[in-house]
Formats: structure tokens, sequence, C-alpha cells
């Protein structure tokens, strides 16, 4: 996004591709870039498309109207079904679009990725803690509120660092009570949701200190979601991978696939483990997942087997 914002101040591109995994990143795309073509009559001058309603010839007369009143119109592609065969001609109509049209690609499925290589890439992938700070901070005092420190941490683990998910817990911190104005810590451990994946690191560092109760308690919260075997066992394989390797944090990141601060979290709750115990729980998990895949426990049962399993290791 600060990419983004250097850019629109030194001139509007005719096509922008957002793409990443933090959605309330691609609204904000949205606005920056409808703020800097001027915008103000939306009815008029801004299209949109879903996969619903677009097609190459939609998507062509779009791009060939001019803008009334305000000087530019904006195209919005929110999806669409794309055949091989069409790709080309999407990339040939919006290379030679009029300099008062602007097309913004909200691809959230990576249905355009293929339009990356000729037009203006954004990423709207997880931003750094210290930059989603200073959001949350500047979002809070419009409200007049503020937050503690070890409140604002805790709110962005539990979303997992997503500003989709924090963003929408904040309206329920600033509503809780309107006598505060201060968010506290209690406030965010009582409220918030807590999103799976940061469960899965409460949980392995529950495991770590060999807290049971505090393992099974969690492990009953989340024993119904989908996936989260497999979580658990990405998880452990991750702190084993990091735990043996020498490579830094943003080559681990870059080779694992994940944000830096996953690779930072999995190397903080590594040292709760020796090598030798996440060699034998990659072990457990490997018969483990076969037992589950053969028809042999259910995955319930499996997740506390292997809970039980690590307690005692």
């Amino acid at each position: 996004m600060k990419t983004l914002k250097k850019r629109l101040a030194s001139g509007i591109a005719s096509v922008y591709v957002v793409e990443g995994d933090d959605f309330y990143l691609f609204d904000r795309a949205f606005l920056m870039i409808k703020q800097a073509c001027q915008i103000t009559m939306d009815d008029f001058n801004i299209t949109n498309f879903d996969s619903e309603n677009f097609s190459i010839d939609a998507l062509f007369a779009s791009t060939e109207q001019l803008p009334m009143i305000d000087p530019k119109r904006l195209v919005v592609i929110r999806g669409g079904k794309i055949k091989e065969a069409d790709k080309k001609k999407i990339t040939e109509i919006l290379l030679k679009i009029p300099k008062t049209t602007t097309v913004l690609v909200l691809d959230y499925s990576k249905t355009f990725e293929f339009l990356k290589k000729d037009f203006v890439s954004v990423d709207a992938s997880r931003m750094d803690t210290e930059t989603v700070k200073k959001i949350v901070v500047a979002t809070l005092a419009k409200s007049g509120k503020t937050i503690a420190s070890d409140a604002l941490m805790g709110l962005i683990d539990s979303c997992n660092g997503y500003l989709t998910r924090i963003m929408s817990e904040l309206n329920k911190l600033v509503c809780y009570d309107l006598d505060s104005n201060q968010i506290s810590l209690a406030m965010v451990e009582k409220l918030v949701t807590k999103d799976v994946e940061y469960s899965v690191f409460a949980l392995t560092e529950a495991l770590a200190k060999k807290n049971g109760d505090k393992a099974l308690t969690i492990l009953k919260q989340v024993e119904k979601e989908d996936g989260i075997f497999a979580l658990i066992s990405n998880q452990f394989r991750r702190l084993f991978y990091v735990s043996i390797s020498d490579y830094s944090t943003s080559e681990l990141a870059q080779m694992l696939g994940v944000k830096e601060y996953a690779i930072t979290k999995a190397k903080e709750l590594a040292r709760g483990f020796s090598k030798a115990q996440l060699k034998k729980i990659c072990s457990q998990l490997e018969e483990i997942d076969y037992c589950v895949k053969s028809g042999l426990i259910l995955q319930t049962n499996a997740l506390y087997l292997l809970v039980f399993y690590i307690i005692y290791i």
C-alpha cells in the first residue's frame, strides 16, 4: 500500500492488478485509486464487473466510454470466468484503453494473474506488525479511543495479522465500553474471536510449556474446524524445519511460502522443544495421518492422541 501511494502521487497508471490475502487492503486500494482519479459521480463513472456480468465485449465497451463531469472513468473487475484463449484478448484491450480510463483488477483468486507482467501490480498481502499497529492506533483515534500495548499485540495475534479481521473486531471493541477511552487486554480476550491459525500457535505454545489443561481447552475450541489436523501438522513440520535450518528468516519465509511473521513465531515456539522431540513428533504425525486416512481412527480422536503424545514426550 505504501508503494501504491507513492505511485499514485507520481501519476495514475492505466491498469492496476491487486493481489494478496488481506481483503481489507483490496478495499483500501480501491478507495486510493478512486480518490486519485478524482471520481465523484460513481454511478456515471464507475463500472463494476464480477463473475456474473464479466465478458470481453462488455469490458471493451466500458473502457471506451468517456467520463461524465469527472476527469476519469474507473472500471473495476472483481472476478470473471476466463478461458485460456481470452487472456491475450483481454491484455490487448487493456493495452489500448484511452487515457481517460483506469482499470482496477481486484484479483481475489488469482484469475487475472497473467496481467501482472504487463501492468502495475499491487501487493495486498498481510502487512508487517509495526505498520498494522500504526493503522489500528490511527483508526481508534478517529473514535476517540486508545489501546494498551499488550491489548494491541493480543488483537493482532488473535487475528493473525489480517487487517480484514482486525477492523471487524475493532467495531466490537470500540462499542463495548463507551465509558472507557482505552481498550484493554481483558476486553480483547473477552470479545475477539480467535483466528484458527492463532489458536494453533496458542496450542503449540501450551504444549511446549507442558500446560496440558490449556492445550486441551484450546483443542476443544477448534477440534471441529475444517483442516485443523493439517494446520497442526504443518505447524510442527515448520517448527522442525526452522530448528535445524541455518537460513535467515526471510530466506525461510520464501522457501516455505509463508510470511516472515510466521517464521518468527515458529522460531519462538521451536525453542520450547528439542530437535529430537520435534523429529519424533513429526514421525508420530505421519503415523496418525496414515491412520486417519485409512479410517482406523477418527480425526477428532487423532487430535487428542497427538496432544497427549506431545505432552508426555
